[in-house]
């Protein structure tokens, strides 16, 4: 597998070993999700069954906005 290498300013490297930490993973292994996430052309799988589960029942209507008034030329 190949390696990459990458420069981050110590502040962004401190919350990256926070996050590693908190979910008890290597940050090596946090990157490579991360990239991984990154580098996808398509949505992730459930992607929209996480978002239209998010809303609440009914779903939200939007009223319809009144037509901007125009100025003739």
């Amino acid at each position: 597998m190949p390696q990459l290498h990458l420069y981050v300013s110590d502040d962004v490297a401190a919350e990256l070993r926070a996050r590693a930490r908190e979910r008890g993973i290597s940050v090596s292994k946090l990157l490579a999700e991360i990239v991984t996430q990154g580098a996808r052309r398509a949505w992730p799988d459930g992607w929209l069954d996480r978002v239209a589960g998010a809303w609440p029942d009914p779903w939200p209507t939007v009223d319809d906005p009144p037509p901007d008034e125009r100025r003739s030329l």
